[in-house]
């Protein structure tokens, strides 16, 4: 199979960029991509597309994430994380008044729908340009608030130190939440400051970085899910005959089923049933219009059923 998805374990110090480097080293090919980043600094799970897959990526990178993370209070940093330079520390009376139950109803405050102003030293765009890059060029950034979803934002642990105090959390979110700004958020709302310490991503929708492969001694054949195994973990699943996957691959319309709830303008993936040998095909990601189901991404396979 030339094609399917990865799942990788990052680890820390190196980006997702080298990440997909060393993929397409160990796959023996360009065709690879990301399904959202990982600073650094973070740990965890990454979505990889394969081949053809790539084009499933766009559907994965908008799943719900969630995250283990360490938020260290006592001092806010220039990037919300461990990474930049630190700011004016609390004064430590300040930080002793801090109790357990002003903390519980900080992060209660940052659950839920909530407009967050993303890091300034991040991958944002501002008129074409990366946030980060006009921090390191020195310009001052301002970052338009945007409405994200916590979901949980749950308390594990607490460690007091003379002059920090760390909460070991783990956060349920929508994809484009930023933890580290809840970390400044937080330490903001308690007027000492904060910033986050550690990050692990443990969850992509469905995909658990339980299954996932670390990069030193990854097995690409072994660990490659195919196409539509990954599809139906993301997305609804339309079973089409054989007929209609030809029809699909040459972009025409089909019917939609009478059964089933079919949402107007949710992206569905079209499977096909196996031919011998080989697994079932994703045949195309389509859409509802009207009555009909039109594609929206194809999925290029050669006689045999596989992905080009």
């Amino acid at each position: 199979m030339n094609s399917g998805i990865l799942l990788v374990d990052k680890p820390q110090g190196i980006t997702s960029h080298d990440v997909v480097a060393r993929m397409r080293r160990l796959a023996g090919t360009r065709k690879i991509g990301h399904a959202g980043t990982l600073d650094p600094m973070a740990t965890g799970l990454l979505l990889l597309g394969v081949g053809t897959s790539t084009r499933l990526l766009h559907h994965l990178v908008g799943l719900d994430k969630q995250y283990l993370a360490t938020v260290r209070l006592g001092w806010g940093t220039t990037s919300d994380d461990a990474e930049g330079e630190a700011l004016p520390a609390a004064a430590p009376e300040a930080l002793a008044a801090v109790g357990d139950d002003a903390i519980a109803e900080g992060m209660a405050a940052l659950t839920g729908v909530i407009e967050q102003v993303p890091s300034a030293v991040s991958a944002v765009k501002i008129d074409g340009k990366r946030a980060y890059q006009r921090v390191r060029e020195g310009e001052q950034v301002e970052i338009p608030a945007r409405t994200v979803t916590v979901s949980a934002f749950e308390l594990l642990a607490t460690r007091r130190g003379e002059a920090s105090i760390d909460l070991d959390v783990r956060v349920d979110c929508s994809s484009g939440t930023y933890v580290r700004a809840l970390a400044r958020d937080l330490g903001a709302e308690l007027g000492v400051g904060g910033h986050l310490t550690a990050l692990r991503r443990t969850r992509i929708g469905d995909f658990a970085v339980d299954e996932a492969g670390e990069l030193e001694g990854y097995d690409v054949s072994e660990r490659l899910i195919a196409p539509a195994a990954a599809a139906r973990r993301a997305l609804p699943a339309l079973e089409v005959d054989e007929a209609q996957a030809v029809d699909l691959g040459h972009g025409k319309r089909i019917p939609v089923p009478e059964s089933g709830d079919w949402q107007k303008g949710r992206p569905v993936a079209a499977v096909a049933p196996s031919r011998p040998g080989g697994p079932e095909r994703l045949v195309a990601i389509v859409e509802r219009r009207g009555g009909q189901f039109q594609v929206v991404a194809g999925f290029p396979q050669d006689e045999a059923g596989e992905p080009r």
